[in-house]
């Protein structure tokens, strides 16, 4: 079968990285040509983080109510209901910069295979649909009809991807710094001047107890859940296609628009991008990573405190469009001295696996895993996760499942077979 590779990702096959220090980073290699492992590792690492939702440990943890340290294990791997972070959040702006890191790589390729701008764009163009059509497919799995809806992963680059393409390819690194500047300052400015519900407004009509906990006040209220313009416009986008029923509201506050501000981050991933293509010395990159990283995170956190824009991961509102990229930024710096610099990549080989082929694993994890469980159950008895007590059953049977779809993807990568879109 003739290998291909992940489209998504936007660079070359890795050296085997089984030897400890294979391919160790001394010199600058010739950007236009160089693929980055750590890049690889940093995508197959938060694939994996992900694809760890199967083994319902937050579930399983909320079960034991008298343990803080369960408590506190369920807390951080799930999404806050609103406001804040953590690790869990982390995911899909990891997915979303990673996009924008691979694409100089992906563009620098094909030109110096000889591709027009024509050919780029009209690539550029059916990956997007590619990439939306995949996502409203998986949202529809179980469903009577197809399900409408833009706020996965899949989708969100999809919709942003042509605009990111065009960035990359007409503007230089100070006009990119621009143009996420001016796509957050507008999105801002849009939730800013949208008007306020009437007060008295009964909030349960869009899915929102009165009582609850995590409303914004004040100007922070403009970027309450499902009374804000992204909100608004989703009751009106939504409703054009066919559906079960009337969308009225998104019951975690998603919203189609969050690709706008995505948008900034995979700017910002261009950016690092560029950045790691250039022909500086290794140790340059990885200090002007780990500076804007921190910047970022610095920055974010600063809107939020001054009531600027809060930070709330659901809506990407530009405070975490800002934030969530500081710490992708830290991740890839991490990823890129461990492994492309000092060439420790024997331990990083699973991750590898997982992130030559990313867009198996994402299909897999939502289409299988539930078979995959039910199978070893039938040949192995129904017992045959209870090992470690009942109450852990749903961790142990997610964990075979995982594993399972690892091997599936290590026999991909033994074989070169690489999922393209």
């Amino acid at each position: 079968m003739k290998a291909t590779q992940i489209a998504v990702a936007g660079t070359y096959p890795s050296p085997d990285p089984r030897s400890p220090r294979a391919g160790s980073v001394e010199t600058p290699p010739d950007p236009a040509v160089s693929r980055l492992t750590s890049l690889d590792v940093f995508r197959g690492f938060t694939m994996l983080f992900m694809a760890s939702e199967i083994m319902n440990i937050p579930q399983v943890a909320r079960s034991f109510t008298g343990s803080p340290a369960a408590q506190w294990t369920a807390w951080l791997l799930d999404h806050v209901p609103w406001v804040g972070v953590v690790p869990w959040d982390l995911i899909q702006p990891s997915f979303m910069f990673m996009v924008g890191v691979s694409l100089p790589f992906s563009i620098a390729s094909r030109r110096a295979k000889g591709a027009s701008f024509g050919s780029l764009l009209r690539h550029a163009v059916s990956r997007a649909l590619v990439l939306v059509f995949l996502g409203i497919f998986l949202r529809s799995s179980g469903r009577e009809q197809t399900n409408f809806t833009f706020e996965d992963v899949l989708t969100q680059i999809g919709l942003g991807y042509v605009f990111l393409f065009l960035i990359a390819y007409y503007l230089k690194p100070r006009m990119q710094w621009v143009a996420a500047g001016a796509i957050l300052v507008g999105y801002w400015a849009a939730f800013a001047l949208f008007p306020l519900p009437p007060a008295g407004f009964d909030t349960t009509t869009v899915g929102v107890p009165q009582d609850w906990p995590h409303r914004l006040t004040g100007f922070a209220a403009h970027w309450n859940k499902n009374t804000n313009f992204a909100a608004w416009f989703d009751q009106w986008f939504l409703n054009l296609f066919p559906r079960e029923k009337p969308f009225v509201f998104n019951r975690g506050g998603y919203l189609t628009l969050n690709f706008i501000p995505s948008l900034a981050t995979m700017v910002f991933g261009l950016l690092a991008g560029e950045l790691l293509r250039t022909a500086r010395r290794p140790k340059e990159k990885l200090m002007g990573m780990i500076y804007f990283g921190i910047a970022g995170i610095v920055l974010g956190t600063v809107l939020h405190f001054l009531g600027i824009a809060p930070l709330v991961k659901r809506i990407w509102t530009p405070s975490w469009a800002i934030f969530s990229a500081g710490w992708a930024v830290l991740f890839l710096a991490f990823f890129y001295y461990v492994i492309d610099m000092k060439g420790y990549r024997r331990w990083a080989f699973p991750f590898l696996v997982v992130g030559m082929n990313s867009i198996a694993m994402y299909f897999l994890v939502h289409e299988i895993d539930g078979w995959i469980i039910e199978t070893l159950q039938t040949h192995l008895g129904k017992g045959i996760f209870n090992a470690f007590g009942e109450a852990y059953a749903p961790i142990t049977a997610g964990f075979a499942a995982l594993v399972a779809l690892w091997l599936i993807l290590y026999w991909m990568y033994q074989r070169k077979i690489f999922i393209r879109i």
